[in-house]
């Protein structure tokens, strides 16, 4: 299938960024924030819901970025730690079963989770207590790779099916009694997790942290566990080429399966401290040699799950003036181009958790923009859109009808 050459097509990701909505609740942050770039662009384009969470699977980053890129999660959809082994260059063999391996801090005799990222620790300092653990690793028959900041990998040779584990991101605060794994070799993981609060309470890295007045990284968590996918890239689909721009291992390892390139960002963090500028001009180079770009922003995400509606509130501004308005600035060298913007889930504050509800979108063509007489009478949230009527019930739709394959249903 043969792409119009003359067109640039870019999906910008603000993680997150949704949250929960209806009537009766108080403004959400998306409402609350001021994002005047996104309001133009609102009122210029097309504004929607959609649904990035098939039924039956769990709310996440994996399954809903798979959907966002135009794949079917309920086939093929593994696990989610196969694509951050792809991003890390692990090339993992068809009986390898891949797993996140979080450093996490427990709390209260190691019984609550405290803190799914250990306090957002740094990525050197989380490569050297993943050093510290290989032995450890090894004697259970695991490899580990340090990955950024607490987001790290661990691969099981073999590794039997069944295994079920709990993301540490959805049970903020309480025991993790409920939540270990379970099924077979489990028994085994939990060894695992047990084993490494002994090495890492010692290691020199905790011990800086606390006089820092820091969480430590006081215990190792397995989840998203899964096997080798088959995806068919985007070029096979679509006949365009492109690249991905994103901070986190997951999203960099879901857009090399799709056959784009992976471009990396120096200071590019996954956080709210990430390097804006440089993302937004790997973007705009990118388009200036290929067809597509995927840009990835995690900031609303991990501000969601702190539980900090004052947080996610700044990510949010910082993500549409910081990267929606230089964007939209830098896309001027380009005669046309096609933009879809969405958040891939929602991550509600009140919940601190991803849920699974209808995201909004907005879809901008430079056409629309060059014209656009500048009368603001729409906003970008998440009431605001589902008030337009316009639902594209899949999300997997969604980049089709970017690319001009299918009708927005409105």
């Amino acid at each position: 299938m043969c792409s119009d050459s003359n067109t640039k097509y870019l999906i910008i990701v603000p993680d997150g960024m949704a949250d929960e909505f209806n009537d009766s609740m108080e403004m959400t942050s998306l409402e609350s924030a001021n994002t005047p770039w996104m309001n133009k662009m609102a009122s210029a384009g097309k504004v929607g819901t959609s649904k990035t969470i098939p039924e039956g699977l769990a709310p996440g980053s994996d399954v809903a970025t798979l959907s966002l890129m135009g794949y079917s999660a309920t086939e093929t959809y593994t696990g989610r730690a196969p694509f951050e082994a792809a991003s890390m260059g692990v090339d993992l063999k068809n009986e390898d079963l891949a797993f996140r391996l979080n450093l996490v801090t427990l709390d209260r005799n190691y019984c609550i989770m405290a803190d799914h990222s250990a306090d957002h620790i740094s990525s050197p300092e989380a490569k050297e207590l993943i050093g510290a653990l290989a032995l450890e690793f090894e004697s259970f028959g695991f490899d580990i790779h340090s990955g950024v900041s607490y987001r790290n990998l661990m691969i099981w040779k073999n590794g039997p099916d069944g295994i079920v584990t709990y993301p540490p991101h959805d049970f903020p605060g309480q025991p993790i009694a409920h939540y270990l794994p379970k099924g077979p070799g489990s028994d085994k993981l939990l060894r695992l997790i047990i084993n490494s609060w002994r090495i890492l309470e010692k290691h020199p890295v905790n011990h800086r942290r606390l006089k820092r007045c820091q969480k430590t990284a006081n215990s190792v968590w397995p989840w998203g566990q899964g096997k080798r996918p088959q995806i068919k890239t985007i070029q096979e689909r679509f006949g365009l080429k492109g690249s991905v721009v994103a901070a986190v291992d997951l999203v960099r390892g879901i857009g090399k399966y799709a056959g784009l390139d992976v471009v990396e960002v120096e200071g590019a963090t996954g956080y709210l401290d990430t390097n804006y500028e440089g993302k937004v001009r790997a973007a705009i180079d990118s388009l200036a040699v290929g067809d597509f770009v995927l840009l990835h922003v995690e900031a609303p995400d991990e501000a969601g799950h702190s539980g900090q509606k004052d947080l996610k509130i700044k990510a949010i501004e910082d993500f549409d003036s910081k990267i929606v308005g230089p964007v939209l600035k830098e896309l001027e060298a380009f005669e046309n181009w096609r933009i879809l913007l969405a958040p891939d889930h929602q991550t509600p504050v009140s919940r601190r958790v991803h849920t699974s509800g209808p995201i909004p979108f907005l879809l901008l063509d430079s056409k629309s923009w060059k014209t656009f007489s500048g009368d603001e009478s729409m906003v970008f949230s998440e009431k605001a859109a589902a008030g337009t009527g316009i639902q594209e019930s899949e999300g997997m739709n969604l980049i089709e009808i970017l690319f001009g394959r299918r009708n927005l249903q409105e």
